[in-house]
């Protein structure tokens, strides 16, 4: 097999990259995510990424965690508080300027704020550093504020990444407001994991699984709840997540007197699927958002969607088609709503099977394209990705 070795200067005056080209050289993508340990979309999509490019013979993609665990004797450090936060960055950005020479892209996904700052910002400048191109995958329905807000911390540094991309034309939209080019890929489901199951008849069985934290405004859901359970007593709420409105919210249930809620805490990926298997209707009522996993897999498992119109929601969910919306911080008109399912099995069926119609656009098969296509670009002097691409069109699989 041939092989070669030798030095090039890096991008924006970086030092020598050592650069290994074999004849059947595989383009090696880093993925900088939360690992799985950080319950999250982010860490399920990357998972399934990788997944899925696992297949493709032109392609090696491999998860660098932006919070890497500590060596064993190290490791109770990172459970204390403050100093948890500043051992993980050290050791998150020593690992990125050990392993990043050794790739051939970059990929970084991102969220807002001081999480925009604490990894994908340091992993961008390191990857600029050693000259290697950048895709940054920005996830977070609080773009807009953010951009607005942290102007200087955000925009030239996301500037430096050579293609940005969004898991929707809401997000899109957003970042064209400042200036960003942004291509919009969708995230996935693994369809074969939630298996779809008409409800007949749909019970009154609601389930919410976002995040405790103010801007999903669980509460809403709560006494959304306990106008429901006065017309139909024996309801049900699973309120699955965790996060800072834990205590609060469970107080807001005692004062609300209601019955039958279950706040069961954070659930693992592999047990996501039975979680809404138990469950007949999926119900949210976040105020900022942008192309929640949740209910993608409520489409797919067969749970009508009751949802506000947060951010990029309306561009997933077709109000009496896929769904039913209703307007932010409106509890009464999402309790109206999930009435309106309880008691039309008819509309409740259509809604659900045209939602796991829809839900054919967010199988890995429908992006996996447009994933290749941004990893040729970047990596244009990889013979073998440009081979794969050419084979998966003229197969008909792209």
């Amino acid at each position: 097999m041939f092989r070669c070795i030798f030095l090039r200067r890096g991008g924006h005056g970086g030092p020598p990259v050592q650069t290994e080209m074999t004849k059947d050289k595989k383009t090696r993508v880093c993925i900088v995510v939360a690992s799985i340990d950080i319950l999250g979309g982010q860490a399920i999509q990357a998972l399934r990424l990788v997944e899925g490019l696992s297949n493709e013979p032109g392609i090696n993609a491999e998860i660098l965690p932006i919070n890497p665990r500590l060596p064993r004797p190290f490791r109770w450090l990172q459970r204390i508080k403050y100093v948890r936060t500043f051992v993980t960055s050290i050791a998150f950005i020593a690992s990125l300027l050990v392993k990043l020479p050794r790739f051939d892209v970059v990929h970084v996904f991102s969220a807002s704020y001081f999480s925009f700052l604490l990894a994908p910002a340091p992993a961008l400048l390191i990857a600029k550093l050693y000259g290697k191109p950048v895709l940054l995958n920005y996830h977070s329905g609080e773009a807009e504020d953010h951009l607005q807000r942290w102007p200087r911390t955000s925009l030239p540094i996301i500037k430096l990444a050579d293609r940005v991309v969004v898991p929707s034309g809401y997000l899109a939209r957003v970042f064209a407001k400042f200036g960003i080019e942004a291509e919009a890929v969708y995230n996935t489901v693994d369809s074969e994991r939630f298996q779809f199951r008409e409800r007949r008849p749909l019970k009154p069985v609601l389930l919410s699984n976002r995040n405790l934290e103010p801007h999903y405004n669980v509460e809403c859901t709560l006494r959304a709840f306990a106008q429901v359970q006065r017309q139909v007593p024996n309801a049900r709420f699973i309120v699955a997540g965790d996060g800072s409105q834990r205590e609060h919210l469970r107080s807001v249930a005692v004062k609300l007197e209601l019955r039958n809620v279950d706040f069961i805490g954070a659930v693992a990926p592999d047990q996501m699927p039975a979680l809404y298997e138990e469950a007949d209707l999926f119900v949210n009522a976040s105020n900022v958002d942008n192309q929640p996993l949740s209910i993608i897999e409520a489409f797919a498992s067969g749970l009508p969607v009751v949802t506000s119109c947060a951010g990029g929601i309306v561009y997933m969910v077709t109000d009496l088609k896929t769904g039913l919306i209703f307007r932010k911080d409106d509890h009464e008109a999402m309790a109206d709503r999930v009435l309106k399912l309880l008691n039309d099995q008819q509309l409740s069926s259509r809604i659900a099977i045209n939602a796991r119609e829809e839900c054919n656009k967010y199988n890995w098969a429908a992006v996996r394209s447009q994933w290749l296509e941004l990893y040729r670009e970047l990596a244009p002097a990889n013979d073998a990705l440009r081979t794969e691409a050419v084979h998966a069109e003229s197969s008909g699989r792209v």
